[in-house]
């Protein structure tokens, strides 16, 4: 049995955790194949948006330390197997540079470590009302290696952050909700139909634009308001020649339901 599932549906991409026996801990061919979805997703032209959602009662328990820790030589842990990209966008190699395509993520139950991690590394995330989160590395001995010390801060403010990553405390959906970390929250069971609901939405728009959107969003926080600033005339001017951009003048114009191709 695969530990990640992937399926279509029409423009997203559904990636599922499934180990569910563990509460989908995270051991190494977990780690490879969610890098070859995020890989599949990224490459097809066909594909829009990302879904990332767990089977089972559990969103993910972190690590499986007993496969991974003794996997961890002397340059670290590698996890991308070749024509991967790294979910987590950390990687001395860069290889996680290339996801385009917005993330959406459904989580539910317990989500540690790498869980957060990557949600972080996403768009938009959804919680069920059973969640509970713990940024734990620090009770095994060892630090967040997954963005977390680059983005919870970011995302959350510098004492929220460290309240949750230096403590290993866990923290209910609640906290999450406050700090800004989930975006929704949801009753448990619902989460996925609401979480794939904003993947389809998204997918529904112009996927060109979307990206751009996005990309102009990550220049902002990578390089600051000016590189971003400096990038918004000359992308306007490309996507205003694009067939999406006529198709959403036409639209404006006859007040019909657009039905945009990505050119």
């Amino acid at each position: 049995m695969t530990r990640i599932t992937v399926e279509r549906d029409g423009h997203v991409l559904l990636i599922g955790f499934n180990r569910v026996e563990k509460r989908n801990a995270a051991d190494l061919r977990l780690l490879e194949e969610l890098s070859l979805a995020y890989a599949e997703l990224e490459r097809d032209p066909d594909l829009r948006v990302g879904f990332v959602f767990a089977h089972g009662e559990h969103f993910t328990a972190g690590l499986d330390l007993a496969d991974v820790g003794p996997r961890i030589g002397p340059d670290g842990l590698a996890i991308v197997p070749e024509g991967g990209i790294n979910p987590w966008r950390v990687s001395a190699h860069n290889d996680g540079d290339g996801i385009s395509k917005p993330i959406v993520m459904a989580v539910q139950g317990t989500c540690l470590t790498l869980g957060i991690e990557l949600m972080l590394a996403s768009d938009i995330v959804v919680a069920a009302d059973s969640t509970t989160f713990g940024q734990i590395e620090v009770a095994r001995g060892i630090l967040p290696f997954g963005g977390a010390t680059i983005r919870f801060p970011r995302a959350v403010g510098w004492g929220n952050a460290m309240r949750w990553i230096l403590t290993g405390d866990s923290f209910p959906v609640e906290e999450a909700y406050r700090i800004g970390l989930v975006q929704e929250v949801v009753p448990h069971g619902e989460h996925y139909a609401r979480g794939l609901e904003l993947a389809q939405r998204i997918a529904a728009q112009a996927p060109l634009a979307v990206q751009a959107a996005l990309a102009n969003a990550r220049i902002a926080v990578r390089d600051g308001e000016a590189a971003a600033e400096a990038a918004l005339q000359p992308e306007l001017v490309r996507l205003a020649m694009s067939k999406d951009a006529a198709i959403g003048m036409q639209t404006f114009l006859t007040r019909e339901p657009a039905v945009f191709t990505g050119k």
